[in-house]
């Protein structure tokens, strides 16, 4: 009997922090219960101790591997009942099995320990290590072909006898085998919801497994000596580097269109023929075949093969059909020896009626191919296989079919899904340096040399500050920095990080050493403690050792690395694996169309004609359509889904012209995608569950001005089966806990974010077909750090927006203070009558009127999804010459007299915002020169004031006062005067530091 594969999950309980007291003494006696899979465990009890340490590993056996990922752990911690009354609830904490890591990429995660219903007092953190492990058995000769089966035994007990330490080696190829060929069925099953019987593949499998058994790496067969701890460590994290994409993500992507029921979009009929082979009556002739099909003006034909099957699938646009009949022909390409030109003969046709074609829908079977006789005038008894059949594009075999739509079988038309690298912080810390060699001990001593640290990281580098270098000085003799330096690291990870030590004053290397990325330790909070490492320094082939430096280097996995505009993120969550949260919902996206789109380029030099596919992006994950070649009002209908991790994110999706599907031979280049239009989602101002489907307008920006491309069709729906986690994610912050504790500087932020887009895009630049640079950074927006006058513009009305709202507010108070309106005047004497007499109600009575406000406006609000806003843009009333500044590169390539006019431009403009910001700042100071005492007389004057008030207030209740300086505020005109009040007066008479500045 076969063994099957034993994993297990192992819990290290490892301490707790910042305990609530429970035994009545101050203290608590915790202990910890671990639920998993109907399995429980308990660890030992610490006893009075708020911050226990118990380093426990419990073991639990996971009964069946594929649904780990919707179990749930659950940790508990009790106060010990031999300590108290009774066992008092200290807290719990729950783990999503998507969330477990395979061992070798467990760190230490601090987790806040949840309460166990409302009235629950509950406090501290509990510390964890959550991973598991594979054990596979040896692979059984049962499972092997009886024909194989001896010669491989004949020829593997000789090694296996002499060399023990293979067997193990041999094994981890095993263990490694089986899960890369299980991860491609896994992908196969989802892409093709009918899969093939059992009885196909078991053979496969069996072919596929005996490989490994064979011992082919030479190596592997040479190393008697068994591999240390180290070696193992560094292998698995090399291996898990390589299979870097993410389980979650994959059953994703994978899952996409056996989750989506095509809801969203319109059904689109294609005719579908699929051609298998031919047979000719006479075999004697070996000559190539290839089948024909020909419907109306469109004609396809397969390749030219003489001993192999097509076995091709052709759909064709059922729209874009201008015939009631299909001919299939095969004919086969016979070359005489004394002529250098082939001759093509006919074998014969057949023909379908289109209205006699059969429908099938998934889930239907695939209908199964049959022989058809060709008619023929020159021979009988020719046949071909094939099978004809209508259906949608939501067919199995649409993916790999020939699409009349799209141009064929071109890879860069084809509908793919990307993704996004994994991202990690790698931060650097440099220490200091020791036993530096720098050339010879007199140079070194009369020049006092000055050093700094550069480290680099593929096409990343950074360098630290200067510091001298000195034999006399005790501080100076070995350098130190105590500096960190932040990079971006994708997965899979660059090879290495080179760190040298760079002598200024010579402009020479002093040493450098390789730091391995894949074996650096990952932490996922700050308070796991890295350990520093001495690396010595090499100067080349004639100095091995030139000194040692002293560094402490970690992957950051408890950051965000933001790749896109802050105000457009689309995925918030921290790179490490072990702080991922389970989604809290599904967004569906239907692309359906685009109407009047307008041409971008030519046709043959004659008309103009567009090529247009649609990229959405959200999260990791990019999704990209087919193009549709030559079409004004293209169709795509299709559904894509992704998984919901924070409400607060932004969907955005572009649309381009296919420029790259047609390549010049003679220059040997493509043409670059045209940017068509781009819209943006936010799934915040989305109903849950409902779905939105409308025309939002392709607005794209051009040095000539804004120009309307058309308009696209998206159909959007955000489900959420949680309410409560809904409202718990707008409660908990935006971003990880690290970018809290441990914040990034504004620029250098800036720098990383600007770092991983480069990566993101190279990344993509690579994949085959690959996205256009262009393509992913107009989706990023990586172009939003450059000056613009436009957007400088609109940032600017955006505030005189909002303050205008605040204008509207004030005048309506101007107003009542002047009785422009008396009944409102009166009425609000007697509301300020009523607040006096009775404060207690001056707070119930402001919520009720929100309350009411918000209330009535609720049927005013947003029933469609906004889209770009040209006017808030302020893409309408921009000049040419703006254009022209925001579309130059950086540095300049216009005129000196064009650079000099737009620079005293820009001094205007950023002389009145540094006026503005100056008034904000002296209110500031002003009110900070009054208690500092910078004018004694202003504030003697306010000393005073204070003193008769203290003596006023203490004689006059304070419902008079404040009724006193009610009636005073709403006193009538008359009774008023043009200047200004005395107190705005005495404020603007207070010093700031303005006339400090040169």
């Amino acid at each position: 009997m076969a063994e099957t594969c034993t994993r297990k999950l192992i819990v290290e309980v490892c301490k707790a922090k910042n305990l609530m007291p429970k035994d009545g003494q101050g203290t608590a006696s915790a202990f910890a219960t671990v639920d998993f899979d109907g399995q429980r465990r308990r660890t030992k009890t610490k006893f009075r101790d708020l911050n226990p340490e118990w380093d426990e590993k419990l073991e639990f056996l996971v009964h069946d591997t594929e649904s780990m990922a919707t179990e749930i752990l659950e940790i508990s911690l009790y106060n010990d009942k031999k300590t108290g009354k009774r066992s008092t609830f200290l807290g719990k904490v729950k783990i999503a099995g998507s969330a477990f890591v395979k061992s070798g990429g467990e760190t230490l995660v601090y987790y806040q320990l949840e309460k166990r219903s409302v009235f629950s007092q509950i406090k501290g953190e509990l510390g964890l290590k959550v991973y598991y492990i594979d054990e596979d058995p040896p692979a059984p000769p049962a499972e092997q072909k009886p024909e194989a089966k001896a010669p491989e035994t004949e020829e593997n007990k000789p090694a296996q006898e002499a060399k023990p330490g293979e067997e193990k080696k041999e094994e981890e190829k095993k263990k490694e085998e089986p899960k890369t060929e299980s991860n491609k069925e896994v992908k196969k099953e989802e892409e093709k919801p009918s899969p093939p019987p059992p009885q196909e593949e078991n053979p496969k499998k069996a072919e596929e497994a005996a490989p490994p058994v064979k011992v082919e790496n030479p190596p592997l067969a040479d190393s008697e000596k068994k591999p240390s701890k180290e070696e193992k460590e560094k292998a698995e994290i090399v291996k898990r580097s390589e299979v870097a994409i993410n389980d979650i993500e994959l059953r994703s992507l994978g899952s996409d269109r056996n989750r989506s029921a095509y809801d969203l979009v319109d059904r689109m009929p294609f005719l579908y023929v699929r051609v298998v082979k031919a047979k000719a009556a006479k075999n004697e002739s070996k000559s190539p075949v290839y089948a024909k099909l020909v419907i109306g003006t469109h004609s396809i034909k397969t390749k030219s093969q003489s001993d192999k099957d097509w076995d091709k699938v052709f759909a064709f646009d059922k729209e874009g059909l201008n015939s009631a009949s299909l001919e299939v022909s095969v004919w086969t390409e016979e070359k005489k020896e004394n002529e250098e030109a082939t001759q093509e003969c006919s074998l014969g046709t057949v023909s379908f009626d289109l209205q006699e074609v059969p429908k099938r829908v998934p889930p239907d079977s695939p209908l199964a191919p049959q022989w058809y006789t060709l008619e023929s005038e020159c021979s009988a008894g020719n046949e071909v296989m094939l099978a004809v059949w209508i259906g949608t594009q939501a067919d199995e075999a649409f993916q790999e079919a020939w699409q009349s739509d799209s141009g064929g079988l071109l890879p860069e038309t084809r509908a793919k899904v990307y993704l996004s690298p994994k991202l990690w912080y790698l931060r650097l810390t440099v220490i200091q340096t020791q036993d530096l060699h720098l050339g010879s001990g007199s140079e070194a001593k009369v020049r006092n040399p000055e050093l700094y640290v550069k480290a680099q990281l593929g096409a990343q580098l950074f360098k630290t500050g200067r510091t001298s270098f000195g034999s006399a000085c005790s501080s100076s003799a070995n350098p130190t920095w105590n500096e960190d330096l932040v990079f971006v690291a994708a997965e899979p990870f660059e090879p290495f990080l080179t760190v040298t030590v760079e002598d200024v004053t010579s402009g020479q290397s002093v040493g450098h050493a390789k730091i391995h990325v894949a074996s650096m330790e990952r932490r996922t909070d700050e308070r796991t403690e890295i350990k520093s490492r001495w690396f010595n320094l090499v100067g080349g082939e004639t100095k091995p050792y030139t000194g040692r430096i002293h560094v402490r280097v970690c992957l950051e996995g408890g950051y965000h690395v933001l790749d896109e505009a802050a105000h457009v993120t689309s995925d918030v969550r921290a790179a490490a694996k072990q702080l991922a949260k389970a989604p809290i919902g599904l967004l569906e996206v239907g692309i359906r169309g685009a109407t009047d789109l307008l041409p971008v380029k030519t046709l043959d030099g004659t008309r103009g004609t567009t090529d247009a596919y649609v990229v959405a992006k959200y999260g990791p994950k990019w999704v990209r359509t087919r193009t549709i070649l030559d079409r004004f009002n293209p169709r795509w209908n299709e559904q894509y889904t992704w998984d919901v991790y924070d409400p607060c994110t932004v969907l955005t999706i572009g649309v381009f012209d296919n420029g790259r599907y047609k390549r010049d031979e003679a220059a040997g280049k493509q043409d670059k995608d045209v940017r068509v239009g781009k819209i943006r989602i936010r799934l915040s101002t989305l109903d849950t569950n409902r779905v939105y489907l409308n025309q939002y307008a392709l607005t794209v920006l051009l040095p000539s001005g804004a120009k309307k491309m058309g308009e696209i069709e998206i159909a959007v729906r955000f489900s959420c089966s949680s309410w409560l986690s809904l409202i718990q994610a707008y409660t908990s912050p935006m971003l990880p806990r690290m970018h809290y504790v441990k914040p990034l500087g504004p620029t250098q932020q800036d720098i990383l974010r600007h770092t991983a887009m480069r990566l993101v895009t190279t990344r993509l630049t690579r994949s085959e077909p690959p996205m256009g640079q262009e393509v992913v950074q107009f989706m990023l927006d990586t172009d939003t750090h450059m000056w613009s006058m436009r957007r400088s513009k609109a940032n600017w009305f955006r505030v005189v927006g909002c303050l205008t709202r605040v204008a509207i507010l004030a005048r309506w108070i101007e107003g009542i203070c002047t009785w422009i309106h008396p009944p409102t005047t009166v009425l609000m004497h007697v509301l300020l009558i009523a607040i006096v007499l009775c404060p207690h109600l001056m707070l119930p009575t402001i919520f009720m009127y929100a309350f009411l406000i918000l209330a009535f406006r609720f049927r005013y609000r947003q029933r469609f999804v906004l889209n770009m806003d040209s006017r808030l843009t302020y893409v309408d009333m921009v000049g040419l010459d703006e254009l022209d500044e925001e579309f130059d590169g950086f540095p300049t390539t216009r005129s000196h007299d064009v650079v000099r006019i737009r620079y005293d431009r820009l001094r205007a403009l950023a002389g009145r915002a540094q006026t503005l910001l100056g008034d904000f700042a002296a209110h500031g100071e002003r009110l900070e020169a009054l208690w500092n005492w910078r004018d004694p007389r202003a504030t003697g004057i306010i000393v005073v004031f204070c003193l008769v008030a203290s003596l006023v207030f203490y004689v006059v209740p304070f419902k008079m006062f404040a009724l006193g300086i009610g009636f005073y505020y709403l006193r009538h005109p008359r009774f008023r005067d043009d200047m200004p009040s005395v107190p705005i007066s005495f404020f603007r008479r207070l010093p700031s530091f303005a006339d400090k500045i040169l």
